[in-house]
């Protein structure tokens, strides 16, 4: 059994160097003869392309491809489409994995094809962590677990059953959603959701502080903008209320945030305060409040 990890990756270079070294260090069993590290490179400005070239001998899995800044949904469809092996691996660029973590994946997929068909993908775990010399370190924490059906940050699936269901929709070109649209096909098709919490990658993202709050306002704009093209291209209950598209949500919002006295504005002295007193986490849990409410406020206005 062969493998092809795809790793998309847009100026992420200082975290993807500790990306693909990790993916280099792996322990395989005897069921994996090779993989393939496909890393795409969607018109990084940083220096990503001259810096794997010039690391090659150090990446000997490592297969690079380059593309027009275009979304992460159109490098990892060029990533399957380049891919040579059976078992495809979604992971994000800014993920370190442990040392077995494709044989977890490639053990846990095999046991579950030899009951079955090829139709099922595991689902790895996936830790949050701003350490970055040393990201294996953190601990897993009850706001790492998510109830997501398909999230390509850490997910291992037969490359003819993502084939058959046309990979992912290009169409969704700002952030969010396009994994999650993916797997709503998968599902509607009977596919198997097998978790496998011992393929452990660790999502690295820089320590929050208060110059991220104008980036992470027009991201919540743009995932509600995509949001909707996901709706449209599912209009059922399940999809509703993934995206939070009913009165429901939008009561709940309105009453955490105290019909509008929680806002960005209102909590920023806050906030600062608590970055400055290296409670940088809870800062950005007690922001997320009022970015939700934006993101349902745009969400409605752009219906």
């Amino acid at each position: 059994m062969n493998v092809s990890i795809v790793i998309p990756t847009y100026n992420r270079l200082p975290i993807l160097e500790k990306c693909l070294f990790a993916l280099e260090n792996q322990k395989l069993n005897t069921n994996i003869s090779n993989y393939e590290v496909i890393v795409v490179d969607d018109g990084s400005t940083d220096g990503t392309t001259s810096w794997i070239k010039n690391n090659k001998a150090n990446l000997p899995h490592v297969v690079l491809f380059q593309q027009e800044h275009g979304g992460p949904a159109l490098g990892r469809n060029l990533g399957v489409i380049k891919s040579k092996y059976e078992i495809i691996i979604f992971i994000d660029s800014d993920l370190i994995v442990l040392e077995n973590f494709i044989t977890c994946h490639v053990e846990k997929l095999l046991s579950y094809w030899g009951k079955n068909d090829k139709k099922c993908f595991t689902y790895g775990s996936v830790v949050n962590t701003s350490n970055f010399l040393n990201p294996q370190s953190e601990k897993h924490k009850i706001i790492d677990t998510s109830f997501a059906y398909f999230a390509t940050g850490n997910v291992a699936i037969a490359k003819e059953l993502i084939l058959s269901v046309g990979l992912f929709d290009t169409s969704f070109s700002l952030y969010g959603w396009e994994d999650l649209e993916l797997g709503e096909r998968l599902k509607k098709i009977g596919t198997k959701l097998i978790k496998c919490p011992s393929a452990v990658g660790f999502h690295w993202h820089p320590p929050f502080n208060c110059e991220q709050i104008e980036s992470l306002i027009i991201q919540e704009k743009e995932r509600a903008k995509m949001a909707l093209v996901f709706y449209k291209k599912h209009p059922n209950l399940r999809v509703r209320f993934m995206i939070q598209l009913t009165p429901l949500h939008n009561l709940l919002w309105q009453i955490l945030c105290l019909g509008g006295l929680i806002s960005v504005d209102r909590i920023f002295p806050l906030l600062r305060f608590l970055v400055n007193t290296r409670r940088n986490r809870l800062a950005l849990e007690i922001l997320r409040i009022p970015l939700n409410m934006i993101y349902i406020k745009q969400l409605t206005k752009s219906r």
